[in-house]
This record gives structure tokens, sequence and C-alpha cells, in this order.
């Protein structure tokens, strides 16, 4: 009698443990939904000067600004936005690219785009960056009487990552503390990162 109980318990914690095992499968992970405040991009030259220095490059898989030369989705130098796939573009100082990410700027409200289906994206090539450079070209106006970097209204990027998860981007602003009188280069913006491989919603 006593085998009997002590193989029942057995199967059934046998049966729990598959159970759990089903549902681990079929999980995924939450959406991460965070603001960056003041991811400082300097660079060096400009006002007709060469322009160099190193790009601040930021990877989405653990929301952080990283050094690494490999895992990183993309990357800030001034106004200009490098993407991690594709190639260099020949622009002095930008860092190797080593994934397979691409970018698009997509128009609407940073709620509005929910997935990414039906977007084409493009990658950072020896002509061009993904993300446009240049005022009213991509993400940002500059404004030459006030010399005021603004990004411009209902421009969200739209990012396919490195190792092929989504995120989406809203530029808050171009200066530290979201104050057009201090120093520029500090970017704030809010960004939405699935990282559930396959899904394309947001």
């Amino acid at each position: 009698m006593k085998t009997l109980q002590t193989l029942a318990i057995a199967l059934l914690f046998i049966g729990f443990t598959s159970c759990d095992n089903d549902d681990d499968m079929n999980s995924t992970v939450a959406l991460e939904i965070d603001t960056i405040s003041n991811l400082y991009a300097p660079q060096t030259g400009g006002q007709g000067q060469p322009i160099g220095g190193e790009f601040t490059k930021f990877d989405f898989a653990t929301g952080l600004e990283t050094t690494s030369d490999t895992d990183w989705d993309i990357a800030f130098r001034g106004t200009t936005i490098a993407i991690n796939g594709g190639t260099e573009t020949g622009t002095a100082d930008e860092p190797a690219r080593t994934g397979d990410a691409a970018a698009t700027i997509v128009t609407g409200t940073f709620n509005s785009i929910q997935s990414v289906d039906g977007f084409t994206f493009n990658q950072d090539s020896s002509t061009s960056f993904a993300i446009p450079t240049g005022s009213d070209n991509g993400w940002y106006n500059y404004n030459f009487m006030t010399n005021i970097v603004s990004p411009i209204p209902g421009q969200v990027i739209v990012i396919r990552t490195r190792d092929g998860r989504y995120a989406k981007i809203e530029i808050l602003s171009y200066y530290e503390n979201q104050d057009t009188t201090a120093e520029g280069r500090y970017y704030t913006f809010n960004y939405v990162y699935n990282p559930n491989q396959g899904e394309t919603s947001f």
C-alpha cells in the first residue's frame, strides 16, 4: 500500500512539473517602457571644422548606455544617429557595424505606433545613415535664428535591433534637463522595447 501511495505522489509531482514547463515555453516577457534622460552625445569640431569624436552607444536589451563594440543597437553623436546594421558611412570615428539593426521614421503619435507590420527598414550605408541627418530631413529641425535643435513632432523612430527585436523611440529633447537654454547634445527620449523574438507589436 505504501509503495502505491509513493508511486501516486511521484506521478502527481511529475504531472505538475510538466505543466510548469509548458507554461514557461508559452510565456512572453513584458514590454520594456522607459525614459532615458540626458544621454550625453558630444562631438568635436563643427562650425565649419571637421566633425569627430566617439558615438554614445545604447543597448535596448539592457536599457543602458554601453561601450561594447558589439552589444549596441543605436548610437548618438551631436544630431547624428547611427544604428548597428549595414556598413560604415565614412564619417570620422563612427563605430563598426556588427549587428543586423535597421531603422525607419514613422509619422504618428508615439502611442499610435502599435506594430512594425508593413514598415520598410533601412540600414546605414556608405552613402547615408538610415536615420537621415540634417535639419528637417530626419528627427529634428534646426532654427538658424535661435540656434535651437527641436525634435519634429510626430516623428517616431522605429528600430529593428541588432538581434531582430523591435523598439520605438520618441526624442523629447536635445538639451540638458530638457532646457533649451542649457547645453546641447543631451538626449532625452521615451522608448518601448519588445524583448520577445518574432514579436512585432508594441
